[in-house]
């Protein structure tokens, strides 16, 4: 496996970046100003950012295919609601245009008379809003109202609790006169079938929306609603009000934008402030003030050219998009430190264009890696059917892609620029030359601001940061004790079960009042409305999909059949069903109408409809081309159990004979359980395997290649897993930060496994603690900096940014400690973990196959020379010169760190 030569990518495109960056130093003004022109040019698509916004939360935060999408279309085109004739609001195919208020007793019970009065006066405030159009035509509730036989469609439960109250009559529960008030009645107290007491009474007040005038005006009606209401419940003494309308969800979400925005000039700030304090020296001259700084610029630059280009190409812009911002931000500066720790380890007395060009050759492999695997887990993420992930994935894929362009271009000429004032031994702020010698009767402080550019005289790099003397001479050799390797195992071992215990827990699905912000009145509502009326669920319409012969009594039995086994399914109160065919063939029976006949049964019909005028909504046409019934769900208050109605129900009129489909508008959502866990583990296995691939192809050695991915896997696993410790559940917006996971999983161990591979130390120790040595500070480096670049959205008001910061956080913090502790102790376990002696020569030797440097080349000739003359093997390792040491004092002057081996002549 050492022989196994898998440089084919790597060693091409370290010659190409080699010359990238001898381009990048010849011409650093160019392309330093270039990517500052076009991030500009790009920038100005911000302007058409209002337009391209696209926050609908169901077009955003449901499955673009969701079965109930199609079904909702049946039911609109079959059933065709009549808002201003005959309102049904179990009928509606949609919510439907609507306010509702919940009124809360104070004490025990609501249904007293001195709380009632309160409720009624709520009431009549609600009926007196009125407003008005662009002409001047004023409209009060009772002329955009729903309506039942000319009147207000409205709450009966007012009319029971008045003449409970009146008559000292019991309510019964949950039908009272044929009206159910399951959803009306909440947090009940019974005896029998009977009401001692109740803690809460919800009244819905519909409008209509029969055509787009309608609409609009009934729009208006509710944002005036959300304006005024709020200001009559402020003289309450027996109850507490909570309100929402149909539109409040989508305007709260909405709102979310305009608290987000603000924080991203904080994380700004952080990251500039953090990476300017982690890059800062005391030498005047070797100070990266400068550089720091222009590194963050680049990410930003990079945001701007992103979506600045997607802007343009009308791509929408989701709002859990926002978040993209800040990742890049931490993406970016990561990239930043690594290209930074390969330059600080040039020789400072080479040219600039050698030292960018070793940069490029080191760092920028280790930046390809992670940039290949982040663009390819965003874009594997358009594969989603959420338009919410599509919109982040697209926007942060592309974005990503001009972060790593800026750093090899626009931060590459910072990097040379800087280089040129450290070389004339200018100071990093005034620019003014400075002594390189301190004389011995200056002061410290004079020497700290006026003397500088010191470097390593035996090394010819720039002085260590004490961090990397850390890494190599404490962390590295305790790291690689046998008794510190045993203790990492173990604690990774319970580390993988306390992660695994976590994912077989994870929760599913999103919370629709997760969508507003924290301390919005849509909140209380919800809480409200899940604290008392969480027994009644969504009333399910059962449709018949295709005409059938309703008077053949073997097709009456089977739909009752069907109708039964819906009715006995344990999500479901066979008690408050509606049949329409129950009813007809119950009045028929009383009435002594025969409809066994087709024409009879047609014909009859307008009985039904007299006795119940509703059920005309439930037949399409005399022909019946289709019919729909209903069944009330019951105790589906927990994701869980949103889940399994959805399915049980579904399989249940699949296996009917009669064709069924069953709907409600909620399932619009729902479905989200259906593919939430399945398409993420399509995701993360894609992305996964996609990332192998671009590991095996740039690290030279397959098995740290599988080592990386082991590591990737891990990190999802605790992921996963601490979700559920930290109450996230697994929905549309996490998975967004799943897909992020791919990408930022491996960005720490691929720079690990890639140094440990470059590293010519001999033993399997010795290159671990070479590679902490090398890129242990970077990493502590890029890890910090990417939490500062979230760590504010902490703090933010809204489920979704909150969230977003909770799985950077864990990602990140896993990640890092992967690379800098797991991953640097099992790569121990595998000696053949390093490049075939073949891929080392390449490693000292330039695109064009001479030497890089003089040194190099002098030691290169001596060897040429040396294998020629003395007739070595061709066997042995070319990169090794082999000089007899009987002969080596006779040779010619050697460079002292040339090395001299024996060799079998």
């Amino acid at each position: 496996m050492t022989q196994c030569r898998t440089n084919c990518v790597e060693k091409p495109l370290r010659r190409a970046f080699r010359k990238l960056g001898i381009l990048v130093s010849k011409y650093s003004w160019c392309f330093l100003t270039i990517p500052l022109i076009l991030s500009a040019a790009l920038g100005s698509g911000f302007s058409s950012l209002r337009t391209h916004e696209s926050n609908d939360i169901e077009e955003q935060f449901t499955p673009i295919y969701g079965p109930a999408k199609s079904e909702r279309e049946f039911i609109k085109n079959h059933f065709p609601t009549n808002d201003s004739e005959f309102f049904s609001g179990q009928r509606l195919y949609t919510e439907g245009v609507f306010a509702s208020f919940i009124a809360v007793s104070k004490d025990d019970n609501i249904l007293t008379a001195a709380a009632f009065q309160e409720i009624l006066s709520l009431d009549a405030d609600v009926k007196q809003l009125s407003i008005n159009n662009s002409q001047g035509v004023t409209y009060n509730y009772s002329s955009l109202c729903t309506r039942m036989a000319n009147s207000c469609f409205g709450n009966e439960i007012l009319n029971i609790i008045n003449h409970s109250l009146a008559t000292k009559k019991r309510i019964s529960y949950p039908t009272m006169n044929k009206t159910f008030m399951g959803l009306a009645v909440g947090g009940v107290d019974q005896d029998q079938n009977y009401i001692n007491k109740a803690k809460a009474i919800k009244l819905d007040y519909y409008l209509q929306e029969d055509n787009d005038d309608m609409k609009t005006l009934s729009l208006l009606w509710l944002k005036n609603f959300l304006q005024v209401f709020p200001n009559k419940l402020k003289n309450q003494n027996n109850i507490m009000v909570s309100y929402f309308t149909s539109i409040s969800r989508q305007e709260e979400f909405e709102g979310t934008s305009k608290k987000i925005i603000p924080l991203f000039s904080v994380t700004y700030f952080l990251s500039i402030f953090f990476s300017i304090i982690s890059c800062m020296r005391l030498d005047c001259v070797r100070n990266k003030v400068w550089v720091a700084a222009l590194g963050v610029i680049s990410a930003g630059l990079a945001v701007l050219s992103g979506f600045g280009l997607l802007l343009y190409c009308g791509m929408k812009f989701a709002i859990n998009t926002a978040n993209a911002p800040f990742l890049i931000l931490g993406i970016g500066v990561d990239d930043m430190f690594v290209m930074l720790a390969s330059w600080q380890k040039t020789k400072v007395t080479d040219k600039i264009e050698d030292r960018l060009a070793d940069t490029y050759a080191e760092a920028a492999i280790s930046i390809t890696i992670t940039t290949l695997t982040d663009v390819l887990a965003f874009y594997i993420g358009i594969m989603t059917p959420f338009r919410s992930v599509q919109s982040f994935c697209v926007y942060t894929g592309t974005t990503v892609l001009f972060c790593f362009i800026y750093n090899i271009t626009f931060f590459g000429a910072v990097l040379s620029l800087n280089g040129r004032r450290e070389a004339s031994n200018r100071h990093w702020l005034t620019f003014r030359k400075v002594k390189s010698d301190q004389e011995p009767e200056e002061s410290k402080c004079y020497s700290m601001c006026c003397v500088g550019g010191a470097y390593n005289s035996e090394t010819g790099a720039e002085l260590e940061h004490p961090v990397y003397f850390f890494f190599k001479k404490y962390y590295g050799p305790w790291f690689t004790n046998i008794w510190t390797k045993a203790l990492v195992v173990v604690l990774y071992i319970g580390y993988l079960a306390v992660s695994i215990y976590g994912c077989i827990n994870i929760k599913e699905g999103i919370d629709l009042r997760n969508l507003a912000f924290d301390g919005s009145y849509v909140i209380k509502f919800y809480d409200d409305q899940s604290a008392f009326f969480s027994k009644y669920g969504p009333r399910v319409m059962v449709a018949v999909t295709e005409p059938v012969e309703y008077w053949n009594s073997t097709v009456q039995d089977e739909i009752e059949t069907c109708m039964g086994r819906l009715e006995n399914n344990s999500y479901v109160d066979p008690e408050l069903s509606e049949s329409w065919l129950r009813v007809y063939i119950a009045i028929s029976n009383q009435m002594l109408i025969d409809i066994q006949e087709k024409n009879a049964f047609l014909e009859n019909l307008s009985t039904l409809f007299h006795v119940v005028p509703a059920f005309k909504q439930d037949l399409t046409s005399e022909r019946i081309n289709a019919s729909r019934f209903f069944i009330q769900t019951i105790n589906v208050n927990t994701p869980v159990a949103e889940k399994n109605m959805l399915i049980e129900l579904r399989k249940l009129a699949q296996e009917c004979q009669i064709p069924l489909l069953v709907y409600h508008p909620a399932f619009i959502y729902f479905d989200q359980y259906l593919v939430i866990v399945s398409n993420t583990i399509q995701n993360v296995v894609v992305a996964a395997a996609a990332m192998l691939i671009i590991a095996l192809l740039l690290i030279p050695n397959p098995i740290c290649s599988i080592w990386v991915t082991f590591s990737t896997a891990s990190v999802l696993v605790a992921v996963a897993g601490f979700m559920t410790f930290w109450g996230v559940n697994l929905d549309s917006i996490s998975m967004i930060n799943l897909v992020i996971c791919i990408g930022f999983s491996v960005d720490f161990s691929a720079h690990i496994s890639y140094a440990f591979v470059s590293s010519d130390k001999e033993t399997a120790n010795e290159r671990s603690i070479d590679a902490l040595y090398s890129l242990g500070y970077p990493i502590i480096q890029g890890a910090l900096s990417t939490i500062l670049g979230v760590v504010v959205l902490a703090a933010a008001a809204s489920y979704i940014f909150r969230t977003f910061f909770k799985i950077m956080f864990l990602v990140i913090t896993f990640g890092a400690v992967h690379g800098l502790i797991f991953l640097p102790v099992f790569l121990t376990f595998s000696a053949s973990c390093r490049k075939s002696n073949s891929a080392k020569s390449d490693k000292r030797t330039n695109p064009a196959g001479n030497p890089g440097n003089s040194n190099e080349a002098f030691e290169q000739k001596i060897s040429n020379d040396l294998n020629s003359s003395k007739g070595i093997s061709r066997g042995q390792d070319p990169d090794c010169p082999c000089l007899p040491v009987s002969n080596a004092s006779n040779s010619f002057p050697l460079p002292k760190h040339l090395p001299l081996q024996q060799c079998d002549m």
